[in-house]
């Protein structure tokens, strides 16, 4: 891999960390565990159009590792992973039949795989279905997240804004 391709997924990462790390900062508006907006997630669904599965994977892992370290919450790392990578795989999966003006759709997909991962690591670790109950509000959240953060994306592939020769 080239100097100037790996400077340009290390500079995607830096960016969806430091996305990650402000929206930490911003306060649950809703007081439902794993609802957030997920702004970091431009990233991926960008990668996912503009980059190949392993680097956009590459993207992925680090953004999760490094937000659990530098979020201060090594155990959510997880159920983030578990998420990230399910909603990696259907985004991956689902990009050769959406056309580039609907990537949001994707995001949309992503969202829902990324929520259905984390149920699944938490019915996994608190040995109990009782979790799922939360799954119907994750959904909606998600899906509305999904959409938006599947707009921006679509957005900065359409100006370019993230290329640069």
């Amino acid at each position: 891999m080239k100097a100037k391709k790996i400077a340009r997924l290390a500079l995607l990462t830096a960016i969806a960390l430091i996305i990650f790390i402000i929206e930490l900062q911003i306060p649950n508006l809703i007081p439902i565990p794993g609802v957030k907006l997920g702004l970091a997630n431009i990233v991926t669904v960008y990668a996912v159009y503009k980059y190949s599965a392993k680097e956009t994977l590459a993207i992925v892992v680090t953004r999760v590792v490094l937000g659990s370290v530098f979020g201060g919450n090594i155990s959510a790392i997880m159920y983030s992973m578990a998420g990230a990578l399910l909603c990696l795989a259907g985004m991956l999966l689902i990009k050769r039949m959406i056309p580039l003006k609907y990537i949001w759709l994707s995001s949309i997909l992503g969202a829902i795989l990324h929520n259905t991962g984390q149920i699944i690591v938490a019915v996994i670790i608190m040995r109990s279905f009782a979790v799922i109950s939360i799954y119907p509000f994750l959904l909606t959240a998600g899906c509305i997240a999904g959409a938006f953060t599947g707009l921006c994306a679509q957005f900065l592939i359409k100006r370019g804004s993230l290329e640069t020769n």
